[in-house]
């Protein structure tokens, strides 16, 4: 009768397969990360300049071309980086101004393309008399 000898399995590149498979994995996970939290801010960026667009539209003398004009400066001083392609829209009627602040989040994870908004409205000013009657 012949023994085999007992093979012993050998380990040996275990730790750079699992390396090669492990890392990857993990960077990716980071990057995703990394991009929901520039969407979170984006979608901030873009209410803060709507809220100053909406500030200079609803007053009495304001105009919509005013409020635009106010969204895309503080877009410019916020960082254009961030918010990229921003698009304001700015809707004033008599009774109630909306402005809407569109744009792209700057991509870290290749191949995704995440968009935020911020939208606010509220009453345009004007002269009522006591009774809600313009004068």
């Amino acid at each position: 009768m012949t023994a085999f000898p007992c093979r012993r399995r050998d380990d040996r590149g275990a730790a750079t397969t699992q390396l090669v498979l492990v890392v990857p994995v993990l960077l990716l996970l980071a990057m995703m990360v990394v991009q929901f939290a520039l969407v979170w801010h984006a979608r901030h960026i873009a209410q803060y300049a709507a809220s100053r667009a909406l500030a200079t539209a609803r007053t009495k003398e304001g105009t919509a071309t005013e409020g635009r004009a106010q969204a895309r400066r503080s877009l410019a001083a916020l960082g254009s980086r961030i918010l990229t392609a921003p698009s304001v829209t700015v809707d004033r009627n008599a009774t109630q101004t909306t402005v809407r602040v569109r744009g792209t989040v700057m991509a870290v994870v290749p191949g995704l393309s995440l968009r935020a908004s911020g939208t606010v409205s509220g009453p345009t000013e004007r002269l009522t008399t006591p009774t809600g009657d313009r004068p």
